[in-house]
């Protein structure tokens, strides 16, 4: 029997929907695209579109109509994945991007071979949706090393809100997952945003850890082709200490497994495994790891999740906090948290495990040891209104982005020295030149980025004198959840360990649940009277050195809902400012009139308006069903998934970072200082991205059946409005 007829054979016998790995890939294949997957630079390189006109040639082909039509017989098809996959690319992809959407004027009409004739009788494919599948199909399965397959119709016309949910559930995630050990280091230690003369692979080990400090220095050792630096933090963790490492950047190492190998008779290790948002992001990340559990967990990926949470607590074990990011330069910076609603969700999950509640344990330690040691600590707290603020401390400009990113900034201040560009940012970096406006310019930029939410108009030049809703909203949390905690888990009294004490709290031996009921009710007796406006009937945030309360208003007013810390009179007035931020795709990061008039001089951020993104819907969503307002959570979530729907559908598989909710068409293009994540790819998309994954598998729990559908049948909101209507009247 040929090896393309046994593979015919086999296919018949498989689910059309079944996985990469088994759909298309033998024992030696499985395991080659496993170690890809494992492989962090894996997905950084971006195409070059003189590789796919060289790959192609020729013209474009005359431009036909469109069609997305469903053949309503499922058959298999007999492919050559070469060859079709050349001919497909040459016919349909007239932009010759390596993609087949709506923007492309090819016929939109590709015949194949059937397998029941092994070939011969040939049948037509038609639009878009099914047109752009096959590209995908195809140039996976020739990630596989496959020349011939049998392919499903199925797979080609698959409803498209259960092909996406497929692929974040068995495929996105998986090529997003990491983790640190030796067999990765070379990979996972390089840094694309090392602008460094000489980048390497570079690895950062806390002084608590000296298992792992021998462990990467004996794979050093043996390994000397890898150039790995293998380096030991000091205990002492200052700004200029973290500035001095940006002259050798590296990762921070996280937490490890040990265990016995009987073949070897030795103890191994293995890095615990986390899940990166995707793109250029590329190393565990604070609140993103947040949202993307909300998905995993939907995912029955509880395992990610908990790994993730155990990589928290080694965080704050070792470094103080959850870290903005694994690397070396953001050793002084957070970002939000979230790890107390994290852990509780993971820990209902695994209750029933043998190390549940030692998992709760540490958790509920580590959040205590932040709220402590960060979050209610100078500089981030202000005592004059007892609230919270992003405030790292940090010197000199932020190293992880490119050297021209703040040229317009920093080039006037090289002027007035006489310097070059180089030379000015060098002498500041140094601290041989001092400018007060400056640092007071890289204070609010450093703030901005520990909040996630960088950049906005809202924050911009202000953030690190801002007691933010959304801080104040996630501490309110803190507080609540670990009070629950202590009371319901640990008989209403929690012992701190030494290791969990904070310089503030070397005496408080344990805790109890009162003294944070406590804390929760100042929090919001605080809130209510510097960030609630009763007139507009939202949170905004609060300007501690102007002792005012701001005016941009911000999705990241639902976040006070999330937390369960609004009245239900509260509520109804913020559900009724909802008007303000829903847009076409869902809500809106900030409203159009906060963010003001942008052009050449102002332009667009990418927090601000007309842009929607995952951690302010699945909050807001969450917010509103938690005080009842299902119909309300239902529409938002139905709008945000139908964007991204239709989006997929429309434009090759593509899901994205962030999107424009009040573009119908094309709400994945983005015209903003970062530009987009998760756009260019060649032929199918590998991962999608983190939080929208998430955000996608986490709001399909919340439609209904009906919804579900509708949403399949790829139908807009008012229109799936007005037929429910119109059945109920």
């Amino acid at each position: 029997m040929s090896s393309s007829s046994a593979q015919h054979q086999r296919n018949g016998s498989l689910d059309p929907f079944s996985d990469p790995d088994v759909y298309y890939g033998n024992e030696d294949n499985v395991a080659r695209m496993r170690e890809r997957k494992r492989a962090f630079s894996s997905t950084l390189k971006s195409f070059n579109r003189d590789d796919i006109q060289e790959f192609l040639g020729g013209g474009f082909p005359a431009r036909r109509a469109s069609h997305d039509e469903t053949p309503a017989i499922p058959r298999k098809f007999l492919i050559d994945v070469d060859t079709t996959l050349h001919s497909l690319l040459e016919r349909e992809d007239t932009d010759r991007n390596m993609q087949i959407t709506i923007e492309d004027v090819g016929p939109k009409v590709f015949s194949v071979g059937t397998a029941a004739s092994s070939g011969y009788n040939r049948f037509d494919l038609r639009g878009t949706y099914m047109l752009s599948n096959l590209l995908q199909e195809l140039t996976i399965a020739k990630d596989y090393g496959r020349k011939h397959i049998v392919l499903d119709e199925a797979r080609l016309s698959e409803n498209p809100v259960a092909r996406l949910s497929r692929l974040i559930k068995n495929s996105f995630w998986n090529a997003l997952t990491r983790r640190i050990d030796g067999h990765n280091i070379a990979e996972a230690g390089r840094d694309p945003k090392d602008w460094t003369d000489d980048p390497r692979p570079r690895v950062y080990i806390p002084p608590g850890a000296p298992e792992q400090y021998e462990y990467y220095k004996g794979i050093a050792e043996s390994h000397p082709e890898l150039r790995l630096d293998v380096q030991l933090l000091d205990s002492d963790i200052t700004p200029e200490y973290t500035r001095r490492l940006n002259n050798k950047p590296g990762l921070l190492a996280l937490a490890m497994e040990k265990h016995y190998d009987e073949a070897t008779q030795k103890t191994e290790y293995n890095g615990v495994p986390f899940v990166v948002p995707g793109g250029r992001f590329n190393e565990l990340y604070g609140w993103d790891s947040y949202m993307m559990s909300l998905g995993l967990l939907v995912s029955n990926r509880v395992d990610l999740a908990k790994g993730m949470v155990v990589n928290f607590c080694f965080c704050i074990k070792h470094y103080a906090k959850i870290l903005n990011a694994n690397r070396s330069y953001y050793l002084m910076r957070s970002q939000p948290p979230f790890l107390t609603d994290m852990a509780l969700r993971v820990y209902e999950r695994i209750k029933n495990e043998p190390d549940s509640m030692e998992f709760l344990r540490n958790a509920t330690l580590a959040a205590i040891k932040e709220y402590y040691s960060i979050w209610t600590a100078e500089p981030r707290f202000d005592p004059v209104s007892g609230l919270s603020r992003y405030r790292p401390e940090g010197e000199g400009v932020p190293p992880e982005t490119e050297p021209t990113h703040f040229l317009h900034i920093l080039t006037p201040y090289a002027e007035k020295h006489g310097m070059s560009f180089e030379e000015f940012v060098e002498a500041y970096n140094e601290r041989k030149i001092v400018e007060p406006e400056l640092d007071e310019y890289f204070l609010h930029d450093r703030a901005v980025r520990e909040s996630g939410h960088d950049t906005s108009y809202r924050l911009e030049r202000v953030c690190a004198n801002l007691a933010t809703v959304d801080l104040n909203s996630l501490l309110y949390k803190y507080e609540v959840d670990i009070a629950r905690i202590i009371r319901t888990y640990f008989k209403d009294k929690l012992d701190i360990p030494p290791e969990f004490r904070t310089v503030s709290t070397q005496d408080i031996a344990s805790e109890s649940s009162s003294v944070w009921d406590r804390r929760a009710r100042r929090r919001k007796m605080r809130m209510d009277t510097y960030l609630w406006d009763e007139e507009k009937g939202m949170y905004f945030d609060y300007d501690t050195a102007k002792q005012e309360r701001t005016t941009y208003e911000s999705a990241t007013t639902y976040w006070a809902m999330w937390a369960g810390l609004a009245t239900p009179g509260q509520a109804s007035q913020m559900v009724k400012a909802l008007t303000r931020f829903e847009a076409y795709g869902g809500l809106v990061s900030g409203t159009e009139e906060s963010r003001g008039a942008v052009g050449l001089d102002r332009p667009n951020r990418q927090w601000d308006y007309p842009y929607g993104w995952a951690p302010q819907q699945m909050l807001a969503w969450t917010g509103l069903m938690r005080y009842g307002y299902q119909d309300e959570a239902e529409r938002l979530t139905y709008k945000w998934l139908y964007m991204i729907t239709k989006a997929f559908v429309d434009f090759n598989g593509v899901v994205v970072e962030k999107y424009d909710v009040t573009r119908p068409i094309d709400p994945h293009r983005v015209d903003a200082e970062y530009g987009n994540q998760g756009v260019d790819f060649k032929g199918a998309p590998r991962e999608g991205f983190g939080w929208v994954n998430a955000s996608y598998v986490y709001g399909l729990e919340i439609l209904n059946a009906h919804q579900r559908r509708a949403l399949g049948a790829i139908t807009p909101y008012e229109t799936y409005n007005k037929a429910v209507a119109v059945q109920d009247a």
